[in-house]
């Protein structure tokens, strides 16, 4: 892990900047206690995809927009009572558009 609660100084955010070999990982973050509104992977809808990607451009603007690969995952949390479960969903999107890179 790189780096936790990044915000775009223009707007966008990324819950977790991460490594993952020589991949940049930009994570999204969700949380449920219970399905009764989906999975929590369900909650990462266009618009908020649309938000992590700026706020990944912004993070790649920061490094001199290197040459480098990188994908969006998304790391969803289950909780029951005391437990908890983490399912990670590689390459959970791709980036949005009208976003280039």
């Amino acid at each position: 892990m790189l780096y936790r609660n990044f915000r775009a100084p223009k707007g966008g955010e990324v819950d977790l900047v991460c490594r993952d070999g020589d991949t940049l990982v930009f994570v999204e973050v969700k949380t449920r206690s219970s399905e009764a509104f989906g999975a929590p992977a369900q909650a990462v809808t266009r618009e908020k995809q649309r938000l992590i990607a700026r706020g990944a451009l912004a993070w790649l603007k920061l490094l001199g927009n290197p040459d480098i690969l990188f994908r969006f995952d998304i790391v969803e949390i289950r909780t029951t009572g005391k437990k908890a479960e983490a399912t990670v969903i590689r390459n959970a999107f791709g980036l949005p558009e009208p976003y280039r890179y």
